[in-house]
């Protein structure tokens, strides 16, 4: 067989669900990290030497990696990262080939692989900064602040509401674990 198959319920679908502490594991490790950004990023399946030289780059913080960090890397990937990761169901790879892609389970851990840079906003804190604008915003045109009271109160109401919803609906169509997204599988 080349594609390793999920070792828990040999490839059974009866049980979709990875537990917490499965999708915690394979995230507390920084390569198995990037394998997961790597392959979210790409539409064809990529080789197991592409992403050891990509991930090598990244560690050494030089590209192209010096040799036996890449190789390093390769061998980590080899022996215990994909496998680990195809066994969970998260990428199907194919040993033989050397070529590794999403699998069933990846959505299921890409909802924690959602990255907020160094100094970003979560989106729970975005709705929350555009809930206090909001009501500031609605506030100060009731009391007709000069620049506000262009707009009646229920005008900013409306057009904060469309925020909050255009907001709601841009990231729930680029959220892959989304119900929008299970719902289309």
């Amino acid at each position: 067989m080349t594609v390793t198959q999920r070792a828990r319920g040999g490839g059974d679908d009866t049980e979709p669900d990875l537990p917490a502490a499965d999708i915690h594991d394979v995230l507390r490790n920084d390569r198995r990290r990037m394998v997961l950004e790597l392959l979210g990023e790409s539409e064809d399946p990529v080789t197991v030497r592409e992403l050891s030289e990509v991930i090598a780059a990244q560690e050494a913080d030089t590209d192209p990696a010096p040799r036996n960090v890449r190789q390093s890397v390769y061998i980590s990937l080899q022996q215990t990262h994909l496998p680990k990761l195809s066994d969970l169901g998260i990428v199907a790879y194919d040993e033989n080939a050397k070529t590794v892609a999403p699998a069933e389970n990846a959505a299921e851990v890409g909802v924690y692989m959602e990255v907020v840079p160094k100094y970003g906003l979560a989106w729970s804190e975005y709705y929350a900064a555009l809930g206090i604008l909001g009501t500031l915003v609605v506030v100060a045109a009731t009391i007709d602040v000069p620049v506000l009271r262009v707009l009646s109160p229920g005008s900013w109401a409306l057009f904060l509401f469309l925020a909050v919803v255009a907001s709601a609906a841009y990231q729930t169509t680029h959220q892959r674990s989304s119900l929008v997204h299970r719902l289309r599988d």
